[in-house]
This record gives C-alpha cells, sequence and structure tokens, in this order.
C-alpha cells in the first residue's frame, strides 16, 4: 500500500473517531436531559398528590375545628399556586405556601384528640406522610440529575459539543430552606 493510501486510512480513522465521539458526547447530553425532565415530573406528581390530599385532610379538620375556616382559604390559595407554577424557582415558592398550610392544619389538629382519632384523618395523615417521603425522594433524584447535566455541560468535550448545538441549558436545583425541612421531617412523624 502506498504512504498516501496509509496516510488517507489513518485521517479517515481519526476523522471517524472524532465525529463518535461528538454523538456519544451528544448523546450523553440528550440521556441527561431526559432524565431530569422525567425526575422533574416526578416531583411535579408528587406535589400534585400532595396538594389534592391537603384539602381533604383540611376538611376532615374542619368537620372538627368549626372555628379555623380560614385555613380552608389557605389550602385553596397554596394549591391554586402550586398548580399554576412553571418553573423550578415557583415551584419551590409555591411548595412553601402548601408547606405552611400543612404546618397550620397539623398544629390544629394537635388540640382536637377526637380528630387524631378519626380514621379517615389518619388514613389521610398516613398518606401524605408516604407522599413526604416520595416528594423528599423525587427531590434528591431530580438534584442529582441536574448536577450531573450541570457538570457535562461545564466539562470538556461536552461543553465544546453543548456550544456548538447550545441546545442544553443548566438545570436549577430544587433546594429546600432550612424552615421548610423542619416542616418536611416533622410531616413524615405525625402518627396518631
Amino acid at each position: 500500500m502506498p504512504i498516501w493510501g496509509i496516510i488517507l486510512l489513518v485521517i479517515i480513522v481519526i476523522v471517524v473517531i472524532f465525529i463518535g465521539a461528538i454523538v456519544g458526547a451528544y448523546n450523553s447530553l440528550v440521556k441527561l436531559d431526559e432524565r431530569v425532565n422525567e425526575a422533574w415530573s416526578d416531583i411535579t406528581v408528587q406535589l400534585k398528590r400532595r396538594a389534592d390530599l391537603i384539602p381533604n385532610i383540611a376538611e376532615t379538620v374542619k368537620g372538627y375545628a368549626k372555628q379555623e375556616k380560614g385555613i380552608i382559604k389557605d389550602v385553596a390559595d397554596a394549591r391554586a399556586k402550586m398548580m399554576g407554577a412553571r418553573s423550578v424557582a415557583s415551584t419551590a415558592e409555591a411548595d412553601r405556601s402548601m408547606l405552611g398550610a400543612l404546618s397550620r392544619i397539623m398544629a390544629i389538629s394537635e388540640s382536637y384528640p377526637e380528630l387524631k382519632s378519626n380514621e379517615n384523618f389518619k388514613q389521610l395523615a398516613s398518606e401524605l406522610a408516604d407522599t413526604e417521603d416520595k416528594v423528599q425522594a423525587a427531590r434528591r433524584f431530580y438534584n442529582a440529575g441536574a448536577k450531573e447535566l450541570n457538570t457535562k455541560i461545564k466539562t470538556f468535550p461536552t461543553n465544546f459539543i453543548n456550544n456548538l448545538v447550545g441546545h442544553f441549558k443548566k438545570r436549577d436545583y430544587y433546594e429546600v430552606a432550612e424552615t421548610e425541612k423542619a416542616v418536611i421531617e416533622k410531616a413524615p412523624e405525625v402518627k396518631f
């Protein structure tokens, strides 16, 4: 084989390896982006489940604590805010409102022993505790995916690929404030 044939073969191999690396890097970004989208979807499903459970708990509390009518409005407002959230930041803000309403409901329930012994309330509180665990797990899964995607977007060679296509954007983390952590940690502990 002549020397120009060997040089051409080497060039073709280098080009194929380079194209393969670009395709591999791009595909890894696509997979991570989809994983983060799936994780975000799971968060929204669990937050909607919580938003659907809390009004039922509030109605049960209202039956026992007739003077606590404002809690129903607070829950309805927080639920509407949650359903209207479109970004990570607005969802986190709506989540704070929902958790605030939840903490007020649980505080009211502590004042009514007959409410705490109500089977419907016990079942709803149990479902809520389960949902809180799922929200926390979904949040951790989302944040892990966001971290991996953000890291991949910033590191070579995937940052080069992303700059060429400009398709993948940095994801915000779903962070919980310290005051929220206290409410979240207390909610699953509610046992009646």
